[in-house]
C-alpha cells in the first residue's frame, strides 16, 4: 500500500474555479469528468480546434487573482464565485455563457493583460498544461514539506491537482513515474513530473501572491516540480478514503 486518496478537486474551466469531490467516476484516456472541459481564451490566442498551450488562455499565473474562484457544478450548469464579484451561474454552450463570464472576469483580470475573449469547449482529452488526457496526482506530505520551507501553510488550491495522497513519503511521488497505481477499480499509469508556475504563489483564499513557492522549491530541493502527471489505464469509481497501492 502507498497511501490513500485523501481529496479530489476538479476545475471545470481551466484557471477559473476549483471544486472538492468526494467521489469521481474515472474513464481511460480521459482527465477527470468535466475538469478543465472548457477555457477562456485571451485576446489573440489560437483559435484552433483542439487542444492548445496555455499561453492561449487566461490561467492564474498571469493573474492571481483568477486562483480565488470557487466553482461547483450543478448539470450543466457551472457556479462561480469570488471574494471581489457576485456570484454568477452560466451553463456553457448557451449563448449567454460566453459574454457572461467575460464580463464577470474583467473586473479581476490585470488591464496590463491581454484581455479574457471568448469561452472555448476542450476537447475530450481536456486542456491541462499537458498535451495529453491528463490527472494531476499530488502529495500531501510534499505539501507539507514545502509548508515547512516557506513556514506558513498552503492550502491545496495552488496547484490545482486532480487527486491529492497521503501516506507517501515527501516528493515519494517521483519515483511513481513509469508506474502504475491502483485506486478501487482504476488504474493510473505516472508519465511525468509536473513543472510549476507562478499560479502557486497565490493565495486562493485572496487572490493575491503570499508565497515564493517556486523559489523555495529551487531553493530546497534544486527543481520547480510539484506533482506528477498519470493519464488513467483503467476505469473505475475512486472516493476519498479509497486505499492507494502500486499496480
Amino acid at each position: 500500500m502507498i497511501g490513500h486518496l485523501a481529496q479530489i478537486w476538479r476545475h471545470p474551466i481551466k484557471g477559473v474555479g476549483a471544486e472538492p469531490l468526494a467521489n469521481v467516476g474515472l474513464q481511460p484516456d480521459r482527465p477527470l469528468p468535466r475538469d478543465r472541459a472548457w477555457a477562456v481564451l485571451e485576446e489573440g490566442g489560437e483559435a484552433a480546434e483542439g487542444w492548445r498551450s496555455c499561453r492561449n488562455f487566461i490561467r492564474g499565473a498571469k493573474a492571481a487573482t483568477l486562483m480565488a474562484v470557487r466553482a461547483r457544478c450543478d448539470g450543466d450548469a457551472i457556479h462561480l464565485s469570488h471574494p471581489d464579484r457576485p456570484d454568477l451561474t452560466i451553463t456553457p454552450g448557451d449563448d449567454m455563457a460566453g459574454p457572461s463570464l467575460i464580463a464577470w472576469l474583467k473586473p479581476i483580470y490585470p488591464t496590463d493583460r491581454r484581455a479574457p475573449a471568448a469561452l472555448v469547449k476542450s476537447p475530450a482529452s481536456g486542456m491541462s498544461d499537458a498535451p495529453y488526457a491528463s490527472v494531476a496526482v499530488l502529495n500531501l506530505a510534499s505539501l507539507r514539506a514545502l509548508s515547512q520551507k516557506l513556514g506558513q501553510e498552503l492550502d491545496p488550491r495552488r496547484f490545482r491537482g486532480n487527486l491529492w495522497l497521503d501516506g507517501l513519503a515527501p516528493w515519494e511521488e517521483f519515483d511513481l513515474v513509469g508506474k502504475r497505481l491502483r485506486i478501487a477499480e482504476a488504474e493510473l499509469e505516472v508519465i511525468e513530473p509536473i513543472t510549476r508556475c507562478r499560479a502557486t504563489e497565490a493565495n486562493p483564499e485572496t487572490g493575491k501572491r503570499d508565497a515564493a513557492t517556486l523559489a523555495a522549491l529551487e531553493d530546497g530541493w534544486g527543481h520547480t516540480d510539484f506533482g506528477i502527471y498519470a493519464m488513467v489505464r483503467r476505469a473505475g469509481r475512486v472516493a476519498t478514503g479509497d486505499k492507494v497501492t502500486q499496480a
